[in-house]
Protein backbone atom coordinates (compact mmCIF):
# COMPACT_ATOMS: atom_id res chain seq x y z
CA UNK A 1 0.00 0.00 0.00
CA UNK A 2 1.31 3.41 -0.96
CA UNK A 3 1.33 5.92 1.83
CA UNK A 4 2.52 9.50 2.03
CA UNK A 5 2.37 10.61 5.64
CA UNK A 6 2.79 14.29 6.35
CA UNK A 7 3.71 16.02 9.57
CA UNK A 8 4.96 19.33 10.86
CA UNK A 9 2.00 21.57 10.22
CA UNK A 10 0.54 23.85 12.82
CA UNK A 11 -0.03 27.40 13.91
CA UNK A 12 2.76 29.92 13.53
CA UNK A 13 3.03 33.68 13.75
CA UNK A 14 3.85 35.81 10.72
CA UNK A 15 7.58 35.80 10.14
CA UNK A 16 7.95 32.42 11.78
CA UNK A 17 9.11 29.12 10.37
CA UNK A 18 7.85 25.59 9.99
CA UNK A 19 9.34 22.45 8.55
CA UNK A 20 6.99 20.00 6.90
CA UNK A 21 7.91 16.37 6.42
CA UNK A 22 6.43 13.72 4.16
CA UNK A 23 7.43 10.11 4.72
CA UNK A 24 6.71 7.75 1.84
CA UNK A 25 6.21 4.01 1.88
CA UNK A 26 5.14 1.48 -0.71
CA UNK A 27 7.06 3.17 -3.52
CA UNK A 28 10.61 3.25 -4.76
CA UNK A 29 11.08 6.72 -3.39
CA UNK A 30 14.19 7.60 -5.37
CA UNK A 31 12.29 7.04 -8.62
CA UNK A 32 9.74 9.73 -7.86
CA UNK A 33 9.77 13.44 -8.30
CA UNK A 34 8.39 14.97 -5.14
CA UNK A 35 6.34 18.10 -4.80
CA UNK A 36 4.48 20.15 -2.28
CA UNK A 37 1.14 21.67 -3.16
CA UNK A 38 -1.14 23.81 -1.10
CA UNK A 39 -4.80 24.71 -1.14
CA UNK A 40 -6.50 27.48 0.74
CA UNK A 41 -10.27 27.52 1.28
CA UNK A 42 -12.05 28.58 -1.87
CA UNK A 43 -8.88 28.53 -3.95
CA UNK A 44 -7.38 26.16 -6.47
CA UNK A 45 -4.65 23.80 -5.41
CA UNK A 46 -1.32 25.30 -6.40
CA UNK A 47 2.13 23.89 -6.85
CA UNK A 48 4.53 25.23 -4.25
CA UNK A 49 7.79 23.39 -4.88
CA UNK A 50 9.23 20.42 -6.74
CA UNK A 51 12.42 18.43 -6.41
CA UNK A 52 13.54 16.01 -9.11
CA UNK A 53 14.67 12.43 -8.73
CA UNK A 54 18.24 12.49 -9.96
CA UNK A 55 19.81 15.90 -10.02
CA UNK A 56 17.84 17.17 -7.08
CA UNK A 57 17.06 20.34 -8.93
CA UNK A 58 14.27 22.38 -7.45
CA UNK A 59 11.56 24.70 -8.65
CA UNK A 60 9.40 27.07 -6.67
CA UNK A 61 6.30 29.12 -7.12
CA UNK A 62 7.12 32.80 -7.38
CA UNK A 63 5.17 33.46 -4.23
CA UNK A 64 7.54 31.38 -2.10
CA UNK A 65 10.90 31.88 -3.79
CA UNK A 66 13.53 32.91 -1.30
CA UNK A 67 11.41 31.82 1.64
CA UNK A 68 10.75 28.10 1.15
CA UNK A 69 13.18 25.27 0.46
CA UNK A 70 12.35 21.75 -0.62
CA UNK A 71 14.76 18.90 0.05
CA UNK A 72 14.74 15.13 0.11
CA UNK A 73 16.49 12.34 1.93
CA UNK A 74 16.22 9.23 -0.19
CA UNK A 75 17.68 7.05 2.55
CA UNK A 76 14.77 8.03 4.77
CA UNK A 77 12.17 8.12 1.99
CA UNK A 78 11.28 11.60 3.13
CA UNK A 79 10.78 14.96 1.49
CA UNK A 80 10.82 18.20 3.45
CA UNK A 81 9.57 21.71 3.01
CA UNK A 82 11.34 24.33 5.08
CA UNK A 83 9.14 27.40 5.29
CA UNK A 84 10.63 30.64 6.54
CA UNK A 85 9.33 34.19 6.78
CA UNK A 86 5.81 32.88 6.76
CA UNK A 87 2.98 35.17 5.76
CA UNK A 88 -0.75 34.94 6.44
CA UNK A 89 -1.29 34.21 2.76
CA UNK A 90 0.71 31.01 3.22
CA UNK A 91 -2.16 29.63 5.26
CA UNK A 92 -3.40 26.49 3.52
CA UNK A 93 -3.51 22.74 3.63
CA UNK A 94 -0.19 21.50 2.33
CA UNK A 95 -0.09 18.27 0.35
CA UNK A 96 2.79 15.99 -0.48
CA UNK A 97 2.82 14.58 -4.00
CA UNK A 98 4.87 11.84 -5.64
CA UNK A 99 5.02 11.38 -9.42
CA UNK A 100 6.81 8.88 -11.61
CA UNK A 101 6.59 9.06 -15.38
CA UNK A 102 6.78 5.54 -16.80
CA UNK A 103 4.58 3.58 -19.21
CA UNK A 104 1.82 5.18 -17.23
CA UNK A 105 2.00 8.00 -14.76
CA UNK A 106 2.07 7.08 -11.11
CA UNK A 107 0.70 9.88 -8.99
CA UNK A 108 0.17 9.75 -5.25
CA UNK A 109 -0.96 12.26 -2.67
CA UNK A 110 -0.63 12.66 1.03
CA UNK A 111 -3.54 13.47 3.29
CA UNK A 112 -2.52 17.07 3.77
CA UNK A 113 -1.37 19.00 6.80
CA UNK A 114 -2.77 22.32 7.94
CA UNK A 115 -0.51 25.35 8.11
CA UNK A 116 -1.99 28.45 9.70
CA UNK A 117 -0.06 31.71 9.81
CA UNK A 118 -1.73 34.16 12.13
CA UNK A 119 -0.98 36.48 14.99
Amino acid sequence: QVQLVESGGGLVQPGGSLRLSCAASGITFSSYAMSWYRQAPGKERELVATITTTSGSTNYADSVKGRFAISRDNAKNTVYLQMNSLKPEDTAVYYCNAVRHAVIMYNYWGQGTQVTVSS
